[in-house]
């Protein structure tokens, strides 16, 4: 089993840190720092792998599971401590930068390979990403704020 998380972030929802299984990656590799609610947090961002997903470094079929949980940010203020812990997306650069990114894992999944996708819709609806994919996910949890989506490679 081969597994690639696209953008780790601070690998939050880990519950190995290390899984061995799982590569990960992300196009930021920083420690911040930030005020929140009068205390200061810290967040550490430190992939295997430094690249952006819109341009995975790996080659066509790969991958057994990609893990994708993007940025779902379009306005948050750039020093702001949900910006360093989760990134930020460009407001209007983001479905096009979402299409190439689900190319790319579609590209590096293996035939047989599975998408899961997790977004929070606190600024942006899922059904808009689903577009800029260009693909519906076969199963997801469509009750809460955040999202779990689970796509399947076609052909």
């Amino acid at each position: 089993m081969k597994i690639l998380d696209v953008c780790c972030g601070s690998k939050m929802f880990w519950y190995d840190k290390q899984e061995p299984h799982t590569t990960y990656m992300d196009i930021r590799k920083a420690v911040y720092t930030a005020k929140d609610r009068d205390l200061v947090r810290k967040i550490e961002v430190s992939p295997d792998v430094q690249a952006d997903w819109k341009h995975i470094p790996f080659n066509d079929e790969t991958f057994d599971l990609v893990v994708f949980d993007p940025p779902h940010l379009v306005r948050a203020g750039k020093t702001s401590w949900l910006a360093k812990k989760y990134g930020t997306l460009d407001l209007m650069g983001w479905p096009h930068d979402f299409h190439c990114a689900f190319q790319e894992i579609l590209r590096v999944l293996k035939p047989t390979g599975i998408m899961l996708f997790k977004w929070n819709e606190d600024q942006i609806p899922i059904k808009k990403v689903f577009e800029a994919f260009g693909q519906q996910p076969i199963l997801g949890d469509m009750r809460s704020k955040t999202k779990w989506s689970v796509f399947i490679k076609n052909g």
